[in-house]
């Protein structure tokens, strides 16, 4: 075909995340008013990426990009280069940062154009959280440096939930509790979630994990304390606490809400690193569990602080995580198809090494 490009996509079968797919397919590359074709280069494969795919039906990560029928593209948060454009104010060989397929190429339909990002506007995107759809540009961005690319697509769009999810517990007068237990401490989500509440020093932090990672949690210093999953029940129950659970692990929640009962003062479900001891958390004790969707904190503070202001404070603290980070995140680089399916595997099953940072890219260069 002329004037196209062959576009690689990692898929995965909705109901066995583990059955994936590497398709290949024409790209027609000349473009209508206003599209913008991306060359995506690197992307982060976290457990973040596992909760889309949990969340996937849900909370519509499937819709963000379709695919043919029981097979699902999941979301991935990295760096692209825009190669075309028929947008008068999106220019060839910019940078920019949001989400996109595990795609070697990614077409768009740009608006909302201003200095600092644009979005795709197509019609599928329609029914989605404006920050979903946002592309941020390199040129624009204050704390933007090129030879932290790689850390930004693992921490910036993890960070941000876990900085709103701490804000949020903060204008709810923290629930009126004195612990935060924080579910699967080892993840890189946890980990900032933590971070941002040592940094806020309101509450006293609790990590929850594998006995394996507990040396790993405890030499990061941000938990005040990291006890195993086995050990739930020295936990001191007297104390008001909030939950935020990352596992997704619905025997770990039974005993935590059990264990506090009436003093479980909030229980905040994110993600779903346990994704297969997933099951039901109704009727107990204490508060009702309830998912946290970053983007609708994202609209009410907002609105009280204005866009520009909210995001000013979220970098800020941002910069200071990704400091905090040099002293022992170690990105780990996987180029190519096959590279990439390792990766996933590895991440899906629970044996990603918790200091690693997976950055995967279909192109076998990785550019």
């Amino acid at each position: 075909m002329e004037n196209s490009i062959q576009v690689t996509t990692f898929e995965v079968r909705k109901d066995n995340w583990a059955e994936t797919r590497v398709c290949t397919q024409s790209m027609v590359t000349e473009l209508a008013p206003n599209e913008v074709l991306f060359k995506v280069d690197r992307q982060a494969l976290t457990a973040n990426n596992i909760s889309y795919a949990s969340s996937g039906d849900s909370l519509k990560y499937w819709e963000f990009f379709p695919a043919e029928a029981g097979w699902g593209r999941i979301p991935g948060m990295g760096w692209s280069e825009v190669i075309a454009s028929a947008h008068p104010d999106i220019q060839v060989g910019e940078r920019v940062w949001g989400f996109t397929p595990y795609s070697s190429h990614h077409k768009i339909l740009a608006g909302n154009v201003n200095t600092f990002s644009f979005s795709d506007v197509a019609a599928h995107r329609g029914g989605h959280a404006p920050v979903y759809c946002q592309f941020d540009r390199a040129a624009t961005n204050p704390i933007y440096e090129p030879q932290r690319e790689d850390q930004d697509s693992l921490l910036r769009g993890l960070f941000m939930t876990s900085w709103l999810v701490e804000d949020f517990m903060l204008t709810s007068n923290l629930f009126e509790s004195e612990v935060c237990l924080i579910t699967s401490a080892s993840s890189k989500t946890s980990i900032a979630l933590a971070h941002c509440v040592k940094q806020r020093g309101k509450l006293q932090s609790i990590g929850i994990t594998s006995p394996g990672n507990i040396a790993f949690c405890e030499s990061l210093g941000c938990y005040d304390r990291v006890i195993s999953y086995q050990n739930i029940a020295q936990l001191d129950a007297a104390k008001a606490a909030v939950v935020v659970d990352m596992a997704g692990n619905a025997k770990v929640i039974s005993q935590l809400h059990h264990h506090y009962a009436d003093k479980m003062m909030h229980s905040c479900r994110i993600g779903a690193t346990h994704h297969s001891e997933m099951g039901s958390v109704e009727g107990l004790p204490g508060a009702v569990p309830q998912f946290f969707f970053a983007p609708s904190h994202v609209r009410a503070r907002s609105a009280e602080l204005g866009a520009e202001q909210l995001m000013q404070l979220l970098s800020i603290d941002y910069a200071g995580f990704r400091r905090f980070c040099d002293s022992w995140l170690k990105v780990v680089p996987s180029y190519g198809a096959e590279a990439t399916d390792k990766t996933f595997q590895a991440v899906l099953a629970g044996r990603a090494d918790p200091v690693a940072g997976q950055i995967v890219s279909l192109s076998a260069d990785g550019q």
